[in-house]
């Protein structure tokens, strides 16, 4: 049951420390977070919270992936030549 509760606080640090650079804003990601974590607080099934914990980390590979995008946009727009944008 501890190393539930210890990926789970793991997974809710590593989502904290992505939000920092969300679209929307920190303040907003977060009050999003907390409340889909407290959302779920009562639940004591452990193969239900291995569930949500592979649906957290899911999260974390899109918000990754929404990051590389970004990432890559930025980076092709300040590359690219006049030629190559029309």
């Amino acid at each position: 049951m501890a190393a539930g509760r210890q990926r789970v606080i793991d997974l809710y640090k590593t989502l904290l420390y992505m939000g920092r650079d969300y679209p929307q804003g920190y303040d907003f990601f977060r009050s999003r977070l907390k409340k889909a974590f407290q959302r779920n607080r009562d639940i004591s099934d452990p193969e239900q919270i291995k569930m949500l914990v592979k649906r957290g980390e899911f999260v974390v590979k899109e918000i990754e992936a929404l990051y590389m995008l970004k990432k890559y946009r930025t980076l092709k727009q300040r590359y690219s030549t006049e030629k190559d944008q029309s």
